[in-house]
Parts: structure tokens; C-alpha cells; sequence
């Protein structure tokens, strides 16, 4: 039993704080083990418990006016069995609470956080999820976050993470030829819905982006992380080898254009717009020009220009051999 010693203020406040809810999730105590689970003498928690019947809710001009704005204990159970019950608890049972729908949005949350490398086994995660089933007004329906094309590589990046060795995949960024990379991994990143991996790529010497859904045959190695603790730079921050390039298209068609102007600067100059974005490879801009069936035009640069239109006149001439057989 621990000894009766002074409490300073800080200590005393800190511990009445906490009192009330742990009466409340006890039920019936008995000050033995109560004064246990606070490290306070038996004699210090009957005070403790005692004080808590002039604390409660103000009134009008800082008064508590009617009896349930105070906190009430069982005194003939405390005189008599040395038990503590308290029987009001100033509405603190009626808390705002979650609903059911918010329950399962936050679950669902929480369950994709936990499929993040080196997330997945916090305590804290599953704790949450444990509070949050129990904490709703009403059970939160079943939430299953379904396995996605990315979730082999996410498990191989974890298992990386934990050993602490670099991973290995082919690796194929659009209209680029086709590389094997060796990377020590540092982040996983989800952002628009598509899923990231950041690291140090042994091949470019620096520290790199990689879109997972481009990642195949992804391979824990032997070689140690000797990288990881290199600056991670922003997750759309320019790249040292990115190509500057503007582009011309009708306001109206920006919404069609998605991702590629979401970080770009625009200008508008009456129904037409011009963006000027960084793109990791100039010949991507080949994709763009053609979605817009001959309303986007490459400004810049000449070989961004050069490329869509050899991309347009290869399919052309295609289609025109197709067609004359």
C-alpha cells in the first residue's frame, strides 16, 4: 500500500481529472483499490472522492443553483461498506458520441492507414479500431477495406522496412523503356488514390518517387538500407531531371485534363488557357495532346512538340494501313 505523502497541486488536479471516469467505468470500488490503481493512500482517495460532491456544473453568475449540477457519490456505501459508487455524474454519460455511419467512415480510415509499411502493427491503430467499435451510438456496420493491385508490393515494402534491406522491381514510367531498380525504401505514400513508394534509387543516386502501380515483380534483397536517412524530398516536388513544358487548350476542357494541371500554373486569357507544368518525361506529353482530339497544343519545348506529332503521324499511318487491306 503506498504511503500517505503529500500531494502537490498539479498532482492533486491531474488525479481528480481522472477520477470521475474511472469511477464511472468501475461501477463499485472499494477505496483499497481504488487508492491502488492511483498510487494514493486509502485515506488520500476518500478525500479525493469526498471533494468531488462540491464540484459540478456552474449555474447562472458562476453559482451551482440545482443539486444534479453537482457530482453525488453512495455515502451509505462508502460509511458502511468502504465502497465508492458514484450515482450522478453531471451528464457525462450523455457526451455526444459517434454515429454509426461516422463509426464505419473512421474505421475504414483507420483500416487503410493500417495497411501502410511499418503502421500496420501499432497498438495505437488497433486500439482505435477496438475504441471505435465499442464507442459508436449505435454498432457501425461491417467495413471491409477491399485488397487493392498495389497490396503485394505495400506487404514486400513492410517486410523491407522491418529487416532493414533494400528492395528490388522492374519499374515502367510511361513511354519509357522498361528499368530494374534497387531501392532502399523510406515512405509509402496515398495521395488521389493512387498509392507511392519513396527511396533511395540505387541507379539514379538519389532519392526518388515511384508510382506502385507500375511496379512488378517487386523482390526483397540481402543488400542493407545504407540510404535511409537521406532528405525525402515533397511527394510532387520537382525533379532534378523533370522537363518544363506549356501547353495551350480551352478553358472548358481543364476538367478533362485531371492530373496533369492539378499542380501546374495556369493562366486564362478569354476561352483559352495556357499551363505550364513539370513532367518527368516530355514524351508523356504525347498522351495529353491526344485526348484532346486536336484542341491541345504543345507550346513548348520543339522536342515535346517534335514527339506528339511523330506519335500522331505513326498512328495515323497505321490506321490508313489497316484500313487498306
Amino acid at each position: 500500500m503506498t504511503d500517505s505523502k503529500p500531494l502537490l497541486a498539479l498532482d492533486r488536479a491531474a488525479l481528480m481529472m481522472q477520477l470521475v471516469p474511472y469511477l464511472i467505468s468501475q461501477g463499485e470500488v472499494s477505496v483499497v483499490d481504488a487508492a491502488r490503481d492511483f498510487d494514493v493512500s486509502p485515506e488520500q482517495m476518500r478525500a479525493m472522492v469526498e471533494k468531488l460532491t462540491v464540484i459540478g456544473l456552474p449555474g447562472d453568475g458562476g453559482f451551482w443553483q440545482l443539486p444534479h449540477d453537482l457530482f453525488d457519490i453512495d455515502w451509505d456505501l462508502l460509511d458502511t461498506h468502504d465502497t465508492i459508487s458514484i450515482t450522478n455524474t453531471v451528464g457525462l454519460e450523455n457526451a455526444p458520441r459517434l454515429t454509426a455511419r461516422e463509426a464505419a467512415a473512421l474505421l475504414a480510415g483507420l483500416q487503410l492507414a493500417r495497411t501502410l509499411p511499418g503502421v500496420g502493427d501499432s497498438d495505437i491503430v488497433q486500439e482505435l479500431l477496438s475504441k471505435l467499435s465499442r464507442g459508436a451510438s449505435s454498432t457501425p456496420a461491417e467495413v471491409i477495406v477491399a485488397p487493392g493491385p498495389v497490396d503485394d508490393a505495400r506487404d514486400v515494402v513492410d517486410q523491407a522496412l522491418k529487416t532493414a534491406v533494400a528492395v528490388s522491381f522492374t519499374y515502367k514510367a510511361p513511354d519509357a523503356a522498361t528499368t530494374i531498380r534497387t531501392v532502399d525504401p523510406v515512405k509509402v505514400h496515398i495521395a488521389g488514390g493512387q498509392w507511392y513508394l519513396q527511396g533511395w534509387c540505387h541507379l539514379r543516386q538519389s532519392m526518388r518517387t515511384f508510382h506502385l502501380d507500375r511496379v512488378s515483380e517487386i523482390e526483397l534483397t540481402g543488400i542493407p538500407i545504407t540510404h535511409g536517412e537521406e532528405p525525402i524530398p515533397a511527394l510532387f516536388a520537382p525533379g532534378e531531371d523533370d522537363v518544363l513544358v506549356e501547353v495551350k487548350y480551352p478553358s472548358a476542357m481543364a476538367p478533362l485534363l485531371g492530373g496533369y494541371i492539378d499542380r501546374a500554373n495556369i493562366s486564362v486569357s478569354g476561352n483559352s488557357a495556357i499551363a505550364t507544368l513539370r513532367v518527368a518525361d516530355e514524351q508523356s506529353m504525347k498522351r495529353l495532346a491526344a485526348r484532346g482530339g486536336g484542341e491541345i497544343e504543345i507550346i513548348s519545348p520543339a522536342s515535346a512538340r517534335a514527339a506528339a506529332v511523330a506519335w500522331a503521324q505513326a498512328g495515323l499511318e497505321q490506321y490508313l494501313t489497316e484500313d487498306s487491306r
